[in-house]
């Protein structure tokens, strides 16, 4: 899961910035929280405070176990289920089991995320589900996912454990 900084969003200063006057650089970034740091050849980054660091982990651990708690409870559920499609609009293509799967899938993601550092673990349910709605929303993608594969050979199959 990628962690957002908002106010990084607006804020930047080149690679090359940091680089000649880091001094300057690491005060605005100290003053704003965070800075994201820009590299025409890489990734962004962003230059953030140890304590802005850790209140967003904070924030997210607390958000996370918050959902958890709300899913133990039948109405929590039921809340949690009715503004889903507030957030992800794309959920009325998923029939009544994928939301719930999805919701699911989706909370104990958070929780990995903020209990676990698993930072992408959030992202990679969205995206998932949401290819889901897609094909859902078009019969014909709908149709060639459900067919039948016949005797195609899908190759090897490796087995781990």
């Amino acid at each position: 899961m990628s962690v957002v900084y908002p106010a990084c969003e607006t804020e930047s200063v080149s690679f090359t910035d940091l680089s000649r006057n880091p001094k300057a650089v690491a005060e605005k970034a100290t003053a704003l929280g965070c800075l994201r740091v820009t590299h025409r050849d890489a990734p962004d980054m962003v230059l953030t405070t140890a304590i802005h660091a850790e209140r967003t982990e904070e924030n997210l651990t607390t958000a996370s176990r918050l959902f958890l708690a709300l899913m133990k409870q039948a109405d929590g559920t039921r809340s949690l289920l009715l503004a889903l499609p507030e957030v992800f609009p794309w959920v009325r293509h998923l029939d009544d089991e994928e939301v719930r799967e999805f919701t699911i899938e989706l909370m104990d993601a958070l929780s990995d995320a903020a209990e676990l550092g698993a930072r992408d673990a959030v992202h990679r349910a969205v995206v998932s589900w949401r290819a889901t709605a897609r094909i859902n929303a078009d019969p014909d993608q709908l149709r060639t996912a459900l067919s039948p594969l016949g005797d195609v050979d899908l190759g090897p199959v490796e087995v781990h454990e």
